[in-house]
């Protein structure tokens, strides 16, 4: 297997490892990962050093509702344990389904997990204005009766349904920056900034600590791309190319972005606030701090895009 030497960080979407509200299960979630695994280990294969990163909005509201369902025996799981939590199971699932993979295809390389800490402004406006969608999707009449109940902020999803939404304020810095980039240079594929990371902010006196919130994993991941200097952020999602007039009539797919253009049809409300807008402002990010290469695509498509026979390419 031969080293390019080119640096890939890709984002896996939460949802993407739960098919549908009919698979959404542990094992459920387990299937899709293998099955994403295995593009990711072509383009090991092929010869990319990979950073892998996932989104964990689903899997957090999992574990929040089963914290509300238990409150009259157990103690409440705040947001910044769940971040970690979920860092470790699912980077748990990448990194069995991966090495197995490798196992399979005689690739000598191992993948490790980084339980990555982000630091976020305690003075953020985002904690005055939750934004970000966790847990399950729900019909209108269900978010709002419980979120009377349960004193939630809701908004409803890019058509998908209603969820509730919670802090989520801006990534400035990955604290295990320099041992992610000591194990991609040792050879590792390292899956790090799981859910945006782990949210944490400076006390006066220096000290780090967890706080109430979720990261946009598409922005910490874009950062991290940023301070690695990737040559290429691909993020994974629900399809195979990024769409103009998404779900109407005259909806057509792109193969290829400018970074004007993005940012042309981000301002003219062409992507959801909670779906494809934060993936395109996330790529914007990267190509306005130095990179040169982005591309949008499905787990499927993964290879066929790096490989320049798919997906939406955006280019500076």
């Amino acid at each position: 297997m031969a080293d390019n030497g080119k640096l890939v960080v890709l984002a896996i979407g939460g949802n993407s490892l739960i098919r549908d509200e009919a698979h959404k299960t542990v094992p459920d979630q387990w299937e899709l990962t293998r099955e994403t695994c295995h593009h990711i280990a072509s383009l090991v294969e092929a010869g990319y050093r990979v950073v892998v990163t996932h989104g964990n909005g689903p899997q957090v509201g999992f574990i929040v509702r089963r914290s509300e369902l238990s409150l009259h025996e157990l103690h409440p799981v705040p947001l910044d344990s769940c971040d970690a939590d979920t860092q470790g199971a699912i980077g748990y699932m990448i990194q069995q389904s991966l090495d197995n993979e490798f196992r399979r295809r005689a690739l000598p390389r191992s993948s490790v997990t980084v339980v990555t800490q982000v630091e976020v402004d305690p003075k953020s406006p985002a904690f005055q204005k939750p934004t970000k969608p966790i847990g399950s999707f729900m019909d209108e009449a269900t978010a709002r009766a419980r979120a009377a109940k349960e004193g939630w902020s809701i908004v409803e999803d890019s058509g998908r349904g209603w969820r509730r939404v919670v802090p989520s304020p801006e990534p400035l810095k990955i604290l295990e920056l320099d041992a992610i980039q000591s194990l991609i240079e040792a050879g590792f594929v390292v899956c790090a900034v799981g859910g945006g990371g782990i949210p944490v902010i400076r006390t006066p006196e220096g000290d780090y600590r967890g706080t109430e919130a979720v990261i946009d994993k598409d922005f910490a991941t874009s950062l991290l791309a940023s301070k690695l200097g990737a040559d290429l952020f691909v993020i994974s999602t629900a399809v195979e190319k990024v769409c103009l007039d998404y779900k109407k009539p005259s909806q057509r797919q792109l193969d290829h972005l400018t970074l004007a253009d993005a940012k042309r049809h981000l301002a003219e409300g062409q992507f959801g606030k909670g779906s494809m807008g934060p993936k395109i402002e996330a790529v914007i990010r990267f190509l306005e701090a130095g990179g040169k290469r982005a591309i949008v695509t499905s787990p499927e498509k993964l290879e066929e895009a790096v490989f320049g026979r798919g997906g939406t390419v955006i280019e500076a």
